[in-house]
C-alpha cells in the first residue's frame, strides 16, 4: 500500500471520527435543552403533571384549568425567554472571542450592559423626579434597549474609524464604565424603594417574560443568529488574520463592522428583556470548543446556539428550585457555572481560539 493511500485512509479515518464526535456532542446539547426547557414548565411552587405540560405545549388542554393558565401564562414564555436568551449571548460571546482573538471576552465587553443599566436606572430613578411613581416592565425593556442601542452606536463608529482592536476594546469599556458612572449618581439621589427594583433588574432575570417579549426576541435573535452562522467561513478566516481573511475575498472593514453590530444587537436584545445575564457568552463557547474539540465556526455556532439555550435553561432552573419559594437573580447561577469553568480553562490552557 503506498504512503498516498495509507494518508488517504488516515484522513477519512480523522473525519468519520470527527464527524460522529459532533454528531454525539449536538444531540447531547439539544437533548439537554429539552430536558432543562421542561423541567423549568413542570417544577416549581406547583409542580405540574409531565402529561399535562406535553397536552398543553401541543395545543391541548391540561386536565386541570389552573395548570393550563401557569403553563400558558407564566412558565411557557419564561422557558422559552431562557432558551432564546441563552442562545443569543452564547453567540454574542463567540463573535466578540473571534473578533478580538481573546478568548476572555465577552457580550458586555463593549459596554453594552453598562448603557441598558443607565437608561434603565434613568426611566427608574429619574422618573421619581418629574412625579412619576409607577414605571411598567415594558418602560424599563424599552429604556434598556435604547441604552445598549446608544452605546452600541458609539462603538460602531469607532470600529468604523479605528484598526486597532486593542482601542475598540479600551473605548467600549471606558464607554461602560461612564454609563455606570452616571447609573451610581442617579442611585445616590433615589428613593430607596426603586433603587431596590433596580438592583433587582441588574441582577438579570427571565421572571415575567410575555409572550409579546417571547415574539420579538425570537423574530430579532433568530434573524442575528442566521446571519452570524452565515458569517461562519469569514470567521474562520479572521482567525488566521487580517491579511489572511483578505486574500480569501473577505471585506475586512464590512466585515468588521458587521460582526461587532451583531454582537452588541444579540446582547441588547437579551439584555432588555432580562437585565444584564452573567458568564453566558464568555463561558458556554469555551464549552462548546472544548466538547467538538475545533475552531471551526461553520460548528460552532450552532453548538454554541444549544449549549447556550441548555446552559441558561439550567441556571434559571436552578435559580427558582435552589432556594424555593425565594428566587435567586439568574446572574448569581450563571456566574456560580461560568465563574469556575474559566478559571478550569486558563489553569489548563484550553482558552485557544
Amino acid at each position: 500500500m503506498t504512503n498516498h493511500s495509507t494518508n488517504a485512509i488516515t484522513t477519512d479515518v480523522f473525519l468519520a471520527r470527527r464527524w460522529k464526535r459532533f454528531v454525539l456532542v449536538i444531540s447531547l446539547f439539544a437533548l439537554g435543552v429539552c430536558l432543562f426547557f421542561l423541567l423549568n414548565i413542570v417544577l416549581g411552587s406547583v409542580t405540574i403533571p409531565f402529561g399535562d405540560t406535553l397536552k398543553v405545549i401541543f395545543g391541548g388542554t391540561a386536565s386541570n384549568e389552573a395548570y393550563s393558565a401557569i403553563i400558558k401564562d407564566i412558565r411557557l414564555p419564561r422557558a422559552l425567554g431562557a432558551v432564546l436568551g441563552g442562545a443569543g449571548l452564547a453567540v454574542s460571546g463567540l463573535l466578540l472571542q473571534v473578533f478580538f482573538r481573546n478568548p476572555i471576552v465577552g457580550p458586555f465587553v463593549l459596554g453594552i450592559s453598562s448603557g441598558a443599566s443607565f437608561t434603565v436606572a434613568l426611566a427608574l430613578l429619574g422618573s421619581y423626579l418629574l412625579g412619576v411613581t409607577v414605571v411598567s416592565s415594558l418602560t424599563l425593556s424599552a429604556a434598556a434597549f435604547i441604552g445598549a442601542l446608544l452605546v452600541m452606536i458609539v462603538v460602531l463608529v469607532v470600529a468604523s474609524k479605528v484598526r486597532d482592536m486593542i482601542t475598540l476594546l479600551v473605548i467600549g469599556l471606558m464607554t461602560g464604565y461612564v454609563a455606570s458612572a452616571l447609573s451610581s449618581f442617579l442611585v445616590a439621589f433615589a428613593q430607596s424603594e426603586n433603587v431596590h427594583r433596580f438592583v433587582i433588574w441588574t441582577m438579570g432575570s427571565f421572571s415575567g417574560f410575555t409572550w409579546e417579549e417571547v415574539l420579538i426576541l425570537a423574530v430579532i435573535g433568530i434573524i442575528l443568529m442566521i446571519i452570524s452562522y452565515l458569517l461562519a467561513k469569514s470567521l474562520n478566516a479572521f482567525l488566521l488574520g487580517e491579511d489572511y481573511a483578505r486574500s480569501m475575498g473577505v471585506n475586512v472593514k464590512r466585515f468588521r463592522y458587521l460582526v461587532v453590530f451583531l454582537s452588541c444587537a444579540l446582547a441588547a436584545i437579551v439584555t432588555a428583556f432580562a437585565g444584564p445575564v452573567a458568564f453566558v457568552g464568555l463561558a458556554v463557547p469555551h464549552l462548546a470548543r472544548l466538547s467538538l474539540g475545533t475552531s471551526d465556526n461553520r460548528i460552532l455556532i450552532p453548538a454554541s446556539i444549544l449549549a447556550g439555550a441548555m446552559v441558561t435553561s439550567l441556571c434559571d432552573l436552578l435559580a427558582r428550585m435552589l432556594f424555593a419559594p425565594v428566587e435567586l437573580p439568574v446572574s448569581a447561577t450563571t456566574a456560580i457555572f461560568g465563574a469556575p469553568m474559566v478559571i478550569f480553562f486558563l489553569i489548563k490552557g484550553k482558552t485557544t481560539i
